[in-house]
């Protein structure tokens, strides 16, 4: 993960912080709102996959897994659930497998299962082929809330890693972005810039310019998905050391 250096400083959280989607969730009276609960519904669909994992991990069977993630997002994406919502919640990342564990220790799933597919239309799991995805996972001896995290951590990154993808695209740098992004963070490479600069017909110097950019605005976008699941700003620089531990471990 990159350097703590290369993330915009808690002026520029603070700046972007008022349109964050948890803190809308929170500050807009637990989800009352449709800018709030448009918030919350993007948050699940972005990390419903570290969810899966999780009961998954739990010796749940694949068919299993992916209803009782169907039903836990649409009972949780159901006004009257939204209650449940406030400040004390903090992280959203804490707050998710709070809900899910409740709502597996509540056994909602004998009461109300129904058929795989059966009307539940909160996201196609199977055009994300979740069990193949989590069949790539590496063994490991992690238990179901540390892999839940590690895993969080991983989609998280790939969130900002596709946004800063996005980006080059609209400006049709794609090509671009797929030579410079090996040195997005900072980690020995046997590519070399002049390799790359020879790729691009550009100089060295130029490259390293480029490079400098990318890791940049990498460390942003960073900062602001961190930001889109906590409650307040403060949180931001708290919850990336926990995430870079998590991924050390």
């Amino acid at each position: 993960m990159a350097s703590s250096s290369q993330f915009p400083g808690p002026t520029d959280t603070a700046r972007q912080f008022a349109t964050t989607h948890w803190s809308v969730v929170l500050t807009a009276g637990a989800g009352s709102s449709p800018d709030a609960q448009a918030a919350l519904e993007t948050l699940c669909r972005t990390y419903w996959y570290p969810l899966y994992a999780y009961v998954r991990r739990q010796g749940r069977s694949p068919e299993d897994a992916q209803d009782l993630t169907q039903a836990f997002f649409e009972r949780l994406l159901e006004k009257k659930s939204l209650h449940e919502v406030d400040q004390r919640k903090g992280k959203f990342r804490s707050f998710l497998l709070a809900s899910l564990n409740h709502f597996l220790a509540d056994q909602w799933d004998h009461a109300h299962r129904q058929k795989r597919g059966g009307g539940l239309t909160f996201i196609s799991l199977d055009e994300q082929k979740p069990e193949e995805r989590y069949r790539l996972e590496p063994p490991d001896d992690l238990d179901a809330q540390k892999n839940f995290e590690r895993r969080w951590a991983l989609t998280l990154l790939e969130q900002v890693l596709a946004r800063l993808e996005a980006e080059h695209t609209a400006a049709d740098k794609t090509g671009r972005f797929q030579a410079l992004q090996v040195f997005r963070l900072g980690e020995k490479s046997s590519v070399t810039y002049a390799v790359v600069a020879a790729r691009l017909g550009t100089s060295e110097g130029a490259v390293k310019v480029a490079v400098h950019r990318l890791r940049r605005r990498y460390g942003e976008l960073f900062r602001a998905e961190i930001a889109n699941t906590v409650a307040s700003s403060e949180e931001v620089d708290e919850e990336i050391r926990h995430l870079r531990a998590v991924l050390s471990s």
